[in-house]
């Protein structure tokens, strides 16, 4: 399947739709299945214990297939998360960025289905993992 945005498109969408997230996730690649993004951790991202708090990496993730959506399907401001899935596996560092590797498996009328991949800077296995399901709605 095509994309109907590329990055420069998702960006000024997060910008324009997101802005809360907007200057905080920066998307780096595009596939066809999927797309990866970064965030850089600042201190807000963190919790006791020095990590990268789980909320964090649950908006990561779900940012990540949400812009992988619309990567596919246009600017869909309302397709929304109706499932979610996370494991939280190793202790992400607390200085280093996060990226998130996000791949769609069905991309259909209603719904979407992806998942994704926490990575800590400086760390090869995974920090976490997410399964996720969208709802779009009817044009």
């Amino acid at each position: 399947m095509e994309h109907k945005m590329d990055i420069p498109a998702l960006q000024s969408f997060m910008v324009e739709a997101f802005p809360q997230v907007a200057g905080e996730i920066e998307v780096s690649e595009l596939a066809e299945d999927g797309l990866t993004v970064r965030l850089a951790v600042q201190d807000k991202h963190l919790r006791p214990g020095g990590t990268v708090s789980g909320p964090t990496m649950f908006m990561l993730a779900d940012v990540a297939v949400y812009l992988a959506i619309l990567s596919r399907i246009g600017p869909v401001a309302l397709a929304v998360t109706t499932n979610c899935s996370i494991d939280f596996m190793r202790k992400p560092a607390a200085g280093a960025d996060l990226t998130c590797v996000a791949h769609l498996h069905k991309v259909g009328r209603v719904l979407a289905v992806g998942d994704a991949m926490i990575y800590s800077a400086g760390q090869a296995a995974p920090v976490a993992r997410a399964s996720l399901t969208y709802s779009i709605p009817p044009k």
